[in-house]
């Protein structure tokens, strides 16, 4: 595949986003015409339709593009750090933290508010558990690292088992559906969109010093890299990108997986170019995704993670045989 230059990849992506949007903005279970939502979004139309696109339909395809962004910059970050073209936002256990958490919120009855602050306590505390019991900043290792945060990801995953084994059936659809990734009580998003354009503002000028990263530790610091410090600020930053996206839509796979090797295939191995790139894409993946998780069974709702997963499988492994080629 040819690679693309640098402004026309960026414009590729922005386009496709604004499909995206345009696309979960005119599909639901009652259909509009663009000229409609353009209406709309201008201050006119109707009060039905006004409460279709700027309170239904605008606030969940805005999240999913925030969540889809953060998922996507957190892959790519992680990607670089560990030096692993496998990881992805969960492979820390990041997640499975805040998974717990969330479940137990939802055990005890809690709000949507409290769903969502268990699961960031959760996956903060997860986030302190790697960086502990990995060594520390002094004993900063990303072999060392992934090893520590596959065995905790394992034992969430074994309490999350066991909340799933002693839920009530009341509650236990609701736990499944968040545990699939579900963006269907998600609102315009506020400091979560915060979140990921402040994660991407601090790490865009370090884009030539990733580039040295992602080339190896002994070559960056060579060329006067603080490889240590900007590990642990990739670690901090990936962490708090997942956790941000698990706490507003709970586990949606494969975006932070495929959409920087996407990227990457497309021309965008610098991180100047991968990083924004990746945002793009990833939250134009998620908002095309969503849009079809709630209208191929409408009026019934799927899953997201469920759709990303069905997208992601053949979608990684097309990119693996483009890559093969090459």
């Amino acid at each position: 595949m040819q690679r693309l230059p640098a402004g026309l990849l960026l414009a590729l992506l922005a386009g496709a986003s604004l499909v995206a949007f345009g696309a979960a903005l005119v599909a639901g279970s009652v259909p509009l015409s663009v000229r409609q939502v353009m209406e709309v979004l201008g201050g006119g139309g109707s009060d039905l339709h006004r409460v279709l696109v700027l309170e239904l339909r605008l606030p969940r395809a805005a999240a999913a593009f925030v969540t889809g962004g953060l998922l996507a910059l957190a892959g790519a970050l992680l990607q670089v750090l560990l030096r692993n073209p496998l990881a992805d936002p969960y492979v820390l256990g990041v997640s499975g933290g805040a998974s717990v958490g969330a479940l137990l919120a939802i055990l005890a009855g809690g709000a949507a508010f409290s769903v969502q602050g268990a699961a960031l306590l959760g996956a903060l505390i997860s986030t302190a558990l790697v960086l502990f019991a990995g060594g520390g900043v002094g004993s900063w290792s990303p072999t060392r690292l992934l090893l520590t945060g596959v065995v905790l990801a394992a034992g969430w995953g074994a309490i999350i088992s066991l909340l799933l084994a002693i839920a009530p059936d009341t509650t236990l659809r609701g736990m499944l559906f968040w545990m699939m990734g579900d963006l269907s009580g998600a609102g315009m998003p506020g400091w979560n969109g915060g979140v990921l354009a402040l994660v991407l503002l601090i790490l865009l000028p370090a884009a030539r010093p990733l580039d040295l990263l992602a080339a190896g530790e002994q070559r960056a610091r060579t060329l006067g890299v603080p490889v240590t410090l900007l590990q642990l600020t990739v670690y901090l930053a990936a962490s708090l990108l997942t956790a941000t996206a698990v706490t507003t839509a709970g586990t949606v796979s494969f975006v932070g997986l495929v959409v920087p090797h996407a990227v990457r295939l497309l021309g965008g191995h610098a991180h100047r170019l991968l990083l924004p790139g990746s945002v793009l894409a990833g939250g134009a993946l998620l908002v095309a995704a969503d849009t079809l998780a709630r209208t191929a069974l409408a009026p019934r709702q799927l899953p997201v993670g469920v759709l990303t997963a069905f997208i992601g499988v053949p979608l990684f492994l097309w990119l693996l045989t483009r890559g093969a080629r090459r």
